[in-house]
C-alpha cells in the first residue's frame, strides 16, 4: 500500500504541473503534496536552484499568466521506491514537453523524490531534478 500511496502523491504532483492549451495549471495543489517547508530543487544550471513551494509556482505562474508558456506535461516514465517505517524515497526517469514563447520544447531527466508519512498522509519534503544533456 505505501508505494501506491506514493505513487498518488507523487501523481498529484505531475498533474498540478501540467496543463492543456487554454486552460490553466492547478499549481495551488502543490501545497497539499508537500510538507509546509518543502523544497523544489532544479540541477538543470550550472548551481543548484533550491526553491520552496512558492518560489516554485511564482515564475511558472507568471509564464502561464502571461501567455509565455501555452501548455506543458510532465510524467514519469518509471521509477523505483525504496521506503522504510515513515521514510520513503522514489527515483524516476520523467519526460516533458510544452510550449515557451511559441516554440515547442521537449527534454527527459531523473528526479529523485524524498516522501515521509505525516498524520494527514504521504507528504514529499524534497524534490530534486536533472535534465539529459544532448
Amino acid at each position: 500500500m505505501t508505494n501506491d500511496e506514493i505513487l498518488a502523491v507523487l501523481r498529484r504532483f505531475f498533474q498540478a504541473v501540467s496543463f492543456e492549451a487554454g486552460e490553466r495549471p492547478v499549481y495551488a495543489t502543490l501545497r497539499d503534496v508537500f510538507v509546509a517547508d518543502g523544497k523544489l530543487i532544479n540541477m538543470a544550471g550550472p548551481v543548484p536552484d533550491v526553491m520552496t513551494v512558492d518560489q516554485f509556482i511564482a515564475p511558472r505562474q507568471a509564464a502561464v499568466e502571461s501567455g509565455s508558456l501555452a501548455w506543458f506535461e510532465e510524467v514519469e516514465l518509471d521509477g523505483e521506491t525504496d521506503a522504510f517505517g515513515n521514510v520513503a524515497h522514489r527515483f524516476s526517469r520523467y519526460a516533458k514537453i510544452g510550449k515557451r514563447d511559441g516554440v515547442e520544447f521537449s527534454g527527459k531527466g531523473m528526479i529523485s523524490t524524498q516522501f515521509v508519512r505525516t498524520p494527514d498522509g504521504w507528504r514529499i519534503t524534497s524534490m530534486a531534478w536533472d535534465d539529459e544533456r544532448p
